[in-house]
Protein backbone atom coordinates (compact mmCIF):
# COMPACT_ATOMS: atom_id res chain seq x y z
CA UNK A 1 0.00 0.00 0.00
CA UNK A 2 1.01 3.27 -0.81
CA UNK A 3 2.30 5.65 2.28
CA UNK A 4 1.18 9.02 2.47
CA UNK A 5 3.40 11.95 1.68
CA UNK A 6 5.42 13.45 4.43
CA UNK A 7 3.52 16.28 5.90
CA UNK A 8 7.12 18.66 4.63
CA UNK A 9 6.20 17.36 0.88
CA UNK A 10 2.53 17.95 0.76
CA UNK A 11 3.29 21.57 2.13
CA UNK A 12 5.49 22.52 -0.35
CA UNK A 13 2.91 21.72 -2.80
CA UNK A 14 0.89 24.10 -1.24
CA UNK A 15 0.33 27.64 -0.81
CA UNK A 16 1.05 29.33 3.09
CA UNK A 17 -2.38 29.83 3.51
CA UNK A 18 -3.42 26.21 2.79
CA UNK A 19 -5.85 27.62 -0.02
CA UNK A 20 -4.37 26.96 -3.34
CA UNK A 21 -3.13 23.48 -4.19
CA UNK A 22 -0.79 23.52 -6.78
CA UNK A 23 -0.13 21.13 -9.58
CA UNK A 24 2.42 18.48 -8.66
CA UNK A 25 3.34 14.72 -9.72
CA UNK A 26 3.75 13.92 -6.35
CA UNK A 27 0.29 14.55 -5.22
CA UNK A 28 -1.53 11.12 -6.33
CA UNK A 29 -4.81 9.81 -5.71
CA UNK A 30 -5.59 7.14 -3.60
CA UNK A 31 -4.91 3.48 -4.86
CA UNK A 32 -7.63 1.38 -6.15
CA UNK A 33 -6.96 -0.76 -3.00
CA UNK A 34 -7.72 2.48 -1.24
CA UNK A 35 -11.05 3.13 -2.57
CA UNK A 36 -12.50 0.12 -1.71
CA UNK A 37 -11.42 0.40 1.76
CA UNK A 38 -12.96 3.82 1.68
CA UNK A 39 -16.11 2.82 0.88
CA UNK A 40 -16.32 0.46 3.99
CA UNK A 41 -14.66 3.21 5.54
CA UNK A 42 -17.45 6.21 4.88
CA UNK A 43 -20.47 3.51 5.59
CA UNK A 44 -18.92 2.43 9.11
CA UNK A 45 -18.31 6.87 9.58
CA UNK A 46 -22.16 7.20 8.04
CA UNK A 47 -23.78 4.45 10.65
CA UNK A 48 -21.93 5.61 13.73
CA UNK A 49 -21.86 9.76 13.44
CA UNK A 50 -24.40 10.74 11.68
CA UNK A 51 -27.01 9.36 13.90
CA UNK A 52 -25.48 10.33 16.36
CA UNK A 53 -25.28 14.01 15.99
CA UNK A 54 -28.97 13.99 14.13
CA UNK A 55 -30.55 12.84 17.12
CA UNK A 56 -28.29 15.78 19.80
CA UNK A 57 -29.22 18.75 17.21
CA UNK A 58 -33.37 17.76 17.10
CA UNK A 59 -32.76 17.59 20.50
CA UNK A 60 -30.86 20.76 20.26
CA UNK A 61 -33.66 22.45 17.81
CA UNK A 62 -36.21 20.99 20.65
CA UNK A 63 -34.60 22.80 23.60
CA UNK A 64 -34.27 26.10 22.18
CA UNK A 65 -37.35 26.22 20.64
CA UNK A 66 -40.17 25.08 23.02
CA UNK A 67 -40.33 28.23 24.33
CA UNK A 68 -42.71 28.74 21.97
CA UNK A 69 -44.88 25.35 22.54
CA UNK A 70 -44.91 26.53 26.06
CA UNK A 71 -46.17 30.04 25.09
CA UNK A 72 -49.06 28.18 23.56
CA UNK A 73 -49.57 26.27 27.24
CA UNK A 74 -49.83 29.37 29.46
CA UNK A 75 -46.14 30.36 29.95
CA UNK A 76 -47.22 34.26 29.59
CA UNK A 77 -49.42 34.34 31.62
CA UNK A 78 -48.29 32.21 34.74
CA UNK A 79 -44.89 34.38 34.54
CA UNK A 80 -47.19 37.53 33.93
CA UNK A 81 -45.18 38.96 30.75
CA UNK A 82 -45.63 42.04 29.29
CA UNK A 83 -46.71 43.12 25.65
CA UNK A 84 -42.97 42.64 24.65
CA UNK A 85 -41.78 40.52 27.44
CA UNK A 86 -41.82 37.53 25.52
CA UNK A 87 -40.07 38.45 22.61
CA UNK A 88 -37.40 39.66 24.57
CA UNK A 89 -36.95 36.08 26.28
CA UNK A 90 -36.68 34.41 22.43
CA UNK A 91 -34.15 36.97 21.43
CA UNK A 92 -31.58 37.24 24.80
CA UNK A 93 -31.09 33.20 24.01
CA UNK A 94 -28.96 34.69 20.58
CA UNK A 95 -27.48 37.20 22.53
CA UNK A 96 -25.45 34.43 24.43
CA UNK A 97 -25.42 31.74 21.72
CA UNK A 98 -23.45 34.66 19.87
CA UNK A 99 -20.81 35.63 22.75
CA UNK A 100 -19.97 31.75 22.84
CA UNK A 101 -19.23 30.94 19.38
CA UNK A 102 -16.39 32.20 18.02
CA UNK A 103 -14.07 31.27 21.38
CA UNK A 104 -15.79 28.11 21.79
CA UNK A 105 -14.85 26.58 18.05
CA UNK A 106 -11.14 27.88 18.77
CA UNK A 107 -11.22 26.41 21.63
CA UNK A 108 -12.51 22.77 20.47
CA UNK A 109 -9.95 22.87 17.95
CA UNK A 110 -7.19 23.58 20.89
CA UNK A 111 -8.93 20.75 23.14
CA UNK A 112 -8.86 18.05 20.41
CA UNK A 113 -11.55 15.93 22.23
CA UNK A 114 -15.08 16.61 20.51
CA UNK A 115 -16.75 13.90 22.12
CA UNK A 116 -16.13 15.06 25.89
CA UNK A 117 -16.37 18.78 24.59
CA UNK A 118 -19.30 18.32 22.14
CA UNK A 119 -21.17 16.28 25.24
CA UNK A 120 -20.25 18.19 28.04
CA UNK A 121 -22.29 21.31 26.47
CA UNK A 122 -24.67 18.88 24.95
CA UNK A 123 -25.13 17.89 29.10
CA UNK A 124 -25.06 21.66 30.20
CA UNK A 125 -28.06 23.01 28.05
CA UNK A 126 -30.19 20.06 29.03
CA UNK A 127 -29.76 21.08 32.56
CA UNK A 128 -30.59 24.87 32.01
CA UNK A 129 -33.40 23.38 29.47
CA UNK A 130 -34.93 21.70 32.46
CA UNK A 131 -34.12 23.91 35.53
CA UNK A 132 -36.09 26.57 33.13
CA UNK A 133 -39.32 24.85 34.94
CA UNK A 134 -38.30 26.38 37.90
CA UNK A 135 -38.82 30.04 37.14
CA UNK A 136 -41.15 32.11 38.47
CA UNK A 137 -41.12 35.72 36.66
CA UNK A 138 -39.18 37.40 33.47
CA UNK A 139 -35.88 38.13 34.91
CA UNK A 140 -35.36 34.09 35.64
CA UNK A 141 -36.59 33.12 31.72
CA UNK A 142 -34.32 35.49 30.50
CA UNK A 143 -31.78 34.02 32.44
CA UNK A 144 -32.48 30.83 32.10
CA UNK A 145 -32.63 31.71 27.64
CA UNK A 146 -29.49 33.50 28.06
CA UNK A 147 -27.36 30.64 29.67
CA UNK A 148 -29.01 28.19 26.99
CA UNK A 149 -27.69 30.16 24.23
CA UNK A 150 -24.15 30.38 25.57
CA UNK A 151 -23.92 26.92 26.13
CA UNK A 152 -25.72 25.71 23.51
CA UNK A 153 -23.18 27.59 21.34
CA UNK A 154 -20.51 25.23 20.79
CA UNK A 155 -22.42 22.65 19.05
CA UNK A 156 -23.83 23.70 15.41
CA UNK A 157 -20.16 25.51 14.04
CA UNK A 158 -18.18 22.80 16.20
CA UNK A 159 -20.53 19.67 14.98
CA UNK A 160 -19.60 21.18 11.06
CA UNK A 161 -15.56 21.38 11.82
CA UNK A 162 -16.22 17.85 13.10
CA UNK A 163 -17.79 17.08 10.22
CA UNK A 164 -14.78 18.54 8.01
CA UNK A 165 -12.05 16.06 10.10
CA UNK A 166 -13.96 13.06 8.60
CA UNK A 167 -15.36 13.95 5.11
CA UNK A 168 -14.54 14.70 1.80
CA UNK A 169 -15.82 18.28 0.13
CA UNK A 170 -17.76 15.93 -2.51
CA UNK A 171 -19.37 14.31 0.93
CA UNK A 172 -20.16 16.98 3.00
CA UNK A 173 -23.79 18.33 1.16
CA UNK A 174 -25.47 15.59 1.51
CA UNK A 175 -24.18 14.83 5.44
CA UNK A 176 -24.96 18.56 6.04
CA UNK A 177 -28.38 17.86 4.55
CA UNK A 178 -28.82 15.01 6.75
CA UNK A 179 -27.46 16.88 10.21
CA UNK A 180 -29.33 19.85 9.84
CA UNK A 181 -32.20 18.03 8.90
CA UNK A 182 -32.32 17.38 12.44
CA UNK A 183 -33.67 20.84 12.97
CA UNK A 184 -36.43 20.24 10.60
CA UNK A 185 -37.90 16.45 12.51
CA UNK A 186 -37.85 18.92 15.81
CA UNK A 187 -40.10 21.07 14.04
CA UNK A 188 -42.25 17.95 13.07
CA UNK A 189 -41.81 15.55 15.71
CA UNK A 190 -40.59 18.04 18.29
CA UNK A 191 -44.31 19.74 18.32
CA UNK A 192 -45.94 16.19 17.69
CA UNK A 193 -44.36 15.33 21.55
CA UNK A 194 -45.38 18.64 22.68
CA UNK A 195 -48.57 18.44 21.93
CA UNK A 196 -48.89 15.17 23.66
CA UNK A 197 -46.74 16.62 26.76
CA UNK A 198 -49.31 19.37 26.91
CA UNK A 199 -52.46 17.50 26.40
CA UNK A 200 -51.81 15.06 29.11
CA UNK A 201 -49.45 16.88 31.81
CA UNK A 202 -51.23 20.05 32.77
CA UNK A 203 -51.28 19.80 36.62
CA UNK A 204 -49.97 16.70 37.24
CA UNK A 205 -48.66 17.16 40.32
CA UNK A 206 -49.35 20.80 40.80
CA UNK A 207 -47.33 21.55 37.62
CA UNK A 208 -48.68 24.15 34.40
CA UNK A 209 -48.10 21.48 31.29
CA UNK A 210 -45.28 23.60 30.27
CA UNK A 211 -43.24 22.96 32.95
CA UNK A 212 -43.62 19.53 32.35
CA UNK A 213 -42.37 20.07 28.65
CA UNK A 214 -39.21 21.57 29.80
CA UNK A 215 -38.12 19.26 32.66
CA UNK A 216 -38.99 15.62 30.07
CA UNK A 217 -37.02 17.45 26.85
CA UNK A 218 -34.21 18.65 29.19
CA UNK A 219 -33.77 15.41 30.76
CA UNK A 220 -33.96 13.84 27.47
CA UNK A 221 -30.99 15.81 25.95
CA UNK A 222 -28.80 15.40 29.33
CA UNK A 223 -28.64 11.36 28.58
CA UNK A 224 -27.97 11.95 25.08
CA UNK A 225 -25.15 14.11 26.15
CA UNK A 226 -23.80 11.05 28.04
CA UNK A 227 -23.97 9.01 25.31
CA UNK A 228 -22.18 11.74 23.12
CA UNK A 229 -19.03 11.35 25.66
CA UNK A 230 -18.96 7.59 25.51
CA UNK A 231 -20.09 6.72 22.20
CA UNK A 232 -18.74 10.00 19.76
CA UNK A 233 -15.30 9.07 17.99
CA UNK A 234 -12.87 12.02 17.96
CA UNK A 235 -11.02 11.36 15.26
CA UNK A 236 -10.10 8.87 13.10
CA UNK A 237 -6.66 7.93 14.03
CA UNK A 238 -8.22 7.58 17.61
CA UNK A 239 -11.61 5.72 16.69
CA UNK A 240 -10.21 2.11 17.77
CA UNK A 241 -13.19 1.08 15.59
CA UNK A 242 -11.66 1.45 12.25
CA UNK A 243 -8.40 -0.92 11.37
CA UNK A 244 -4.93 0.46 10.77
CA UNK A 245 -5.83 0.57 7.52
CA UNK A 246 -9.11 2.51 7.31
CA UNK A 247 -7.48 4.85 9.84
CA UNK A 248 -4.51 5.62 7.04
CA UNK A 249 -6.79 5.89 4.49
CA UNK A 250 -9.20 8.52 6.32
CA UNK A 251 -6.50 10.98 6.61
CA UNK A 252 -4.56 10.47 3.58
CA UNK A 253 -7.76 10.92 1.53
CA UNK A 254 -8.36 14.48 3.69
CA UNK A 255 -4.83 15.60 2.90
CA UNK A 256 -4.80 14.63 -0.72
CA UNK A 257 -7.78 16.36 -1.16
CA UNK A 258 -6.15 19.44 0.04
CA UNK A 259 -2.57 18.78 -1.04
CA UNK A 260 -1.42 18.89 2.64
CA UNK A 261 -2.27 17.27 5.96
CA UNK A 262 -5.07 18.52 7.70
CA UNK A 263 -3.32 19.72 11.18
CA UNK A 264 -1.89 22.90 13.20
CA UNK A 265 1.01 24.16 14.27
CA UNK A 266 0.19 23.53 18.35
CA UNK A 267 -0.52 25.95 21.16
CA UNK A 268 -2.46 28.71 21.32
CA UNK A 269 -0.16 30.96 18.62
CA UNK A 270 -1.87 28.76 15.98
CA UNK A 271 -5.78 29.09 16.86
CA UNK A 272 -5.39 33.22 16.90
CA UNK A 273 -3.58 32.60 13.60
CA UNK A 274 -6.45 31.01 12.27
CA UNK A 275 -8.62 33.90 13.43
CA UNK A 276 -6.80 36.13 11.46
CA UNK A 277 -6.51 34.19 8.61
CA UNK A 278 -10.82 33.96 8.87
CA UNK A 279 -10.89 37.77 9.93
CA UNK A 280 -8.64 38.88 6.60
CA UNK A 281 -10.56 36.44 3.73
CA UNK A 282 -13.05 38.20 2.18
CA UNK A 283 -15.33 34.96 1.12
CA UNK A 284 -15.52 34.42 5.12
CA UNK A 285 -18.05 38.07 5.41
CA UNK A 286 -19.72 37.27 1.97
CA UNK A 287 -20.88 34.18 3.17
CA UNK A 288 -21.92 35.71 6.80
CA UNK A 289 -24.02 38.31 5.17
CA UNK A 290 -25.63 35.55 3.43
CA UNK A 291 -26.22 33.91 6.39
CA UNK A 292 -27.63 37.10 7.99
CA UNK A 293 -30.18 37.32 5.63
CA UNK A 294 -31.16 33.42 4.99
CA UNK A 295 -31.82 33.42 9.19
CA UNK A 296 -33.44 36.47 9.18
CA UNK A 297 -35.62 35.31 6.63
CA UNK A 298 -36.41 31.99 8.39
CA UNK A 299 -37.12 34.05 11.39
CA UNK A 300 -40.90 32.93 11.23
CA UNK A 301 -39.94 29.52 11.99
CA UNK A 302 -39.75 30.17 15.91
CA UNK A 303 -43.60 31.80 15.13
CA UNK A 304 -44.26 28.34 13.97
CA UNK A 305 -47.21 27.36 16.64
CA UNK A 306 -48.16 31.08 16.77
CA UNK A 307 -49.10 31.02 13.19
CA UNK A 308 -50.80 27.93 12.91
CA UNK A 309 -52.51 29.04 15.67
CA UNK A 310 -53.91 32.10 13.39
CA UNK A 311 -56.12 29.61 11.73
CA UNK A 312 -58.52 29.25 14.18
CA UNK A 313 -57.90 26.03 16.35
CA UNK A 314 -56.84 24.92 19.93
CA UNK A 315 -53.10 24.84 21.04
CA UNK A 316 -53.42 21.58 20.37
CA UNK A 317 -54.51 21.24 16.61
CA UNK A 318 -52.05 23.96 16.14
CA UNK A 319 -48.65 21.91 17.37
CA UNK A 320 -49.78 18.81 14.93
CA UNK A 321 -50.68 21.94 12.24
CA UNK A 322 -46.64 22.44 12.35
CA UNK A 323 -45.52 18.77 11.34
CA UNK A 324 -46.45 18.16 7.83
CA UNK A 325 -44.74 21.01 6.34
CA UNK A 326 -41.67 20.13 8.22
CA UNK A 327 -41.95 16.24 7.12
CA UNK A 328 -42.13 17.13 3.40
CA UNK A 329 -39.78 19.46 3.85
CA UNK A 330 -37.09 17.07 5.75
CA UNK A 331 -37.93 14.21 2.79
CA UNK A 332 -37.48 17.27 -0.09
CA UNK A 333 -34.21 18.14 1.63
CA UNK A 334 -32.13 14.92 0.76
CA UNK A 335 -33.55 15.31 -2.63
CA UNK A 336 -32.15 18.63 -2.72
CA UNK A 337 -28.42 17.98 -1.66
CA UNK A 338 -28.12 14.66 -3.46
CA UNK A 339 -29.13 16.23 -6.72
CA UNK A 340 -26.87 19.05 -5.74
CA UNK A 341 -24.02 16.27 -5.32
CA UNK A 342 -24.83 15.36 -8.55
CA UNK A 343 -24.26 17.78 -10.23
CA UNK A 344 -21.47 19.72 -8.27
CA UNK A 345 -23.22 22.93 -7.80
CA UNK A 346 -24.30 24.84 -5.04
CA UNK A 347 -25.16 28.53 -6.56
CA UNK A 348 -28.02 27.50 -8.30
CA UNK A 349 -29.51 24.69 -5.08
CA UNK A 350 -29.53 28.05 -3.33
CA UNK A 351 -31.53 30.34 -5.63
CA UNK A 352 -33.90 28.50 -6.21
CA UNK A 353 -35.60 27.38 -3.06
CA UNK A 354 -35.48 31.80 -1.74
CA UNK A 355 -37.30 31.76 -4.95
CA UNK A 356 -40.12 29.28 -4.14
CA UNK A 357 -39.91 30.88 -0.41
CA UNK A 358 -41.11 34.53 -1.41
CA UNK A 359 -43.62 33.20 -3.44
CA UNK A 360 -44.81 31.84 -0.17
CA UNK A 361 -44.58 34.61 1.89
CA UNK A 362 -46.62 37.10 -0.52
CA UNK A 363 -49.44 34.34 -0.56
CA UNK A 364 -49.31 34.53 3.28
CA UNK A 365 -49.58 38.03 3.63
CA UNK A 366 -52.34 38.21 1.03
CA UNK A 367 -54.70 35.37 1.88
CA UNK A 368 -56.38 34.79 5.29
CA UNK A 369 -58.56 31.49 3.56
CA UNK A 370 -57.35 28.17 5.52
CA UNK A 371 -56.34 26.03 2.56
CA UNK A 372 -53.83 28.98 0.87
CA UNK A 373 -52.58 30.05 3.70
CA UNK A 374 -51.90 27.08 5.23
CA UNK A 375 -50.07 26.05 1.88
CA UNK A 376 -48.06 28.86 1.99
CA UNK A 377 -46.09 27.08 4.99
CA UNK A 378 -44.67 24.21 2.30
CA UNK A 379 -43.29 27.32 0.06
CA UNK A 380 -41.83 29.33 3.44
CA UNK A 381 -40.37 26.00 4.28
CA UNK A 382 -38.68 25.67 1.29
CA UNK A 383 -36.01 28.44 2.70
CA UNK A 384 -34.78 25.64 5.03
CA UNK A 385 -33.15 23.72 2.08
CA UNK A 386 -30.25 26.27 1.43
CA UNK A 387 -28.61 26.02 4.79
CA UNK A 388 -26.81 23.05 4.53
CA UNK A 389 -25.82 23.33 0.99
CA UNK A 390 -24.86 26.56 1.90
CA UNK A 391 -22.62 25.14 5.01
CA UNK A 392 -21.65 22.84 2.41
CA UNK A 393 -20.17 25.44 -0.46
CA UNK A 394 -18.49 27.30 2.67
CA UNK A 395 -16.69 23.40 3.61
CA UNK A 396 -15.23 23.52 0.05
CA UNK A 397 -14.21 27.26 -0.25
CA UNK A 398 -12.43 27.77 3.45
CA UNK A 399 -11.14 24.61 3.63
CA UNK A 400 -7.63 24.89 5.24
CA UNK A 401 -6.19 25.14 7.91
CA UNK A 402 -8.38 23.95 10.61
CA UNK A 403 -7.55 26.80 12.89
CA UNK A 404 -9.08 29.05 10.28
CA UNK A 405 -11.85 26.58 9.25
CA UNK A 406 -13.19 26.59 12.88
CA UNK A 407 -13.30 29.92 13.04
CA UNK A 408 -14.87 30.85 9.92
CA UNK A 409 -17.15 28.59 10.68
CA UNK A 410 -17.98 30.18 13.94
CA UNK A 411 -17.96 33.82 12.98
CA UNK A 412 -20.29 33.00 9.79
CA UNK A 413 -22.62 31.27 12.59
CA UNK A 414 -22.45 33.83 14.90
CA UNK A 415 -23.27 36.76 12.43
CA UNK A 416 -25.94 35.15 11.19
CA UNK A 417 -27.65 34.51 14.20
CA UNK A 418 -27.25 37.87 15.26
CA UNK A 419 -30.20 38.68 13.25
CA UNK A 420 -32.36 36.59 15.35
CA UNK A 421 -32.18 39.00 18.12
CA UNK A 422 -34.16 41.52 16.45
CA UNK A 423 -36.37 39.69 14.42
CA UNK A 424 -38.57 38.61 17.36
CA UNK A 425 -39.70 42.14 17.92
CA UNK A 426 -41.04 42.34 14.18
CA UNK A 427 -43.39 39.70 14.73
CA UNK A 428 -46.64 41.65 15.75
CA UNK A 429 -49.77 40.65 17.41
CA UNK A 430 -51.86 43.73 16.50
CA UNK A 431 -50.43 42.43 12.83
CA UNK A 432 -52.19 39.00 12.93
CA UNK A 433 -52.84 37.38 10.82
CA UNK A 434 -50.85 39.17 7.81
CA UNK A 435 -47.94 39.68 10.05
CA UNK A 436 -46.79 42.44 7.38
CA UNK A 437 -43.52 43.38 9.15
CA UNK A 438 -41.84 39.56 9.97
CA UNK A 439 -43.04 38.03 6.97
CA UNK A 440 -42.23 41.44 4.77
CA UNK A 441 -38.61 41.65 5.97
Amino acid sequence: MTDIKSSKDLVNDHDLLGEKPIDSPRVVELTEAEKVIEKRLVKRIDWLIMPLILTVYLLNWIDRNNYASARLAGLEDDLNLGLTQYQTGLSILFVGYILGQIPSNLLLNWFGRPSLYLGFFTIAWGMVSAFTALVQSFAGIVVCRFILGFVEAPFFPGVLFYLSKWYTKKEMNLRMSIFYSGALIAGAFGNLIAAGILEGLAGVRGLSAWRWLYILEGSVTVVAGIVVCVFLPDFPQTWRALTPEMQHVANRRLALEAAEVDTDEEGVSSQLKGLKLCIADPKVWIFAFIFMGLTGAQGFGYYFPTLTRILGYSHYISLLLVAPPHIFITIWSYVHSIVSDRFTTRYWFCLYPAAVSIIGFVVFMTTNIFGPKYMTFFFMMFLMNINGTLFSWIAGVISRPPAKRAAAYALINSLGNSVSIWTPYTYLDKESPYFFTGIGI
